[in-house]
């Protein structure tokens, strides 16, 4: 690469981290927990799958682990998410934030879609990236509709624009009520590659929609 090539892609870097929005402002975006999910029914007999308290995130686990990590990512743009246990396999789009302010969700018409919220890193880059999707809408469950029952070590897979496909173990997941929700724990860097999966859950009301978020955590664990 010659030296005005590198002198572009540092500015294009600086440039982006520029634009990305601090982990405050995403948490004050999503702390309704009805950003991800304001079309979904709610309607279904048996409701999406709820975390159990033993998967909560571990920090002790994770910071044992750190010193395994593998190197952060250079940026690119996701384009994938594949999450075996649960069946998931569906693109990515990008996403920002709404004219209201909220996190703009996919298009809620097509269950099975993520997004990839751009105001935070990209996945596997140094940082906390953020991966968000419907739990249902009208017609039945969407893509996270399974979340909550992830367990820790299950894996994420990110297909990225640039070949690879960063691969995420998850240490914890657990739902947290809107009003209580805790944006430094959730979004924070911890000082390497993480990502949050992200949708709505806990109960449902026709009023207010889900009173809470699903989050899963996870930390970089491989790169193919």
């Amino acid at each position: 690469m010659s030296a005005s090539e590198l002198s572009a892609e540092l500015a294009e870097a600086e440039e982006r981290r520029k634009k990305r929005a601090p982990w405050g402002v995403i948490a004050l975006v999503l702390l309704t927990g009805l950003a991800l999910i304001r079309n979904g029914s709610g309607e279904f007999d048996v409701g999406p799958p709820q975390p159990a308290s033993a998967a909560a995130a571990d920090s002790a686990v994770v910071r044992d682990t750190f010193g395994q990590a593998v190197q952060p990512l250079p940026y690119a743009v996701p384009d994938r998410v594949r999450i075996p246990a649960i069946q998931v396999d569906a693109p990515v789009i990008p996403v920002g934030l709404d004219a209201e302010g909220w996190v703009d969700a996919p298009p809620p018409e097509d269950p099975n879609l993520a997004g990839w919220f751009t105001g935070a890193v990209s996945p596997g880059e140094k940082g906390t990236a953020v991966v968000v999707g419907h739990v249902d809408n009208k017609q039945g469950p969407a893509v996270f509709y399974g979340l909550g029952a992830l367990k820790q070590g299950h894996h994420v897979e990110i297909g990225r624009g640039d070949g690879k496909t960063a691969v995420f173990e998850i240490y914890g997941i657990e739902v947290f009520d809107k009003n209580n929700f805790p944006g430094d724990r959730v979004y924070a860097s911890k000082g390497a590659p993480e990502l949050r999966v992200i949708t709505c859950g806990g109960g449902f009301s026709q009023q207010n929609g889900y009173n809470g978020n699903v989050v899963a955590f996870a930390r970089l664990v491989e790169v193919r």
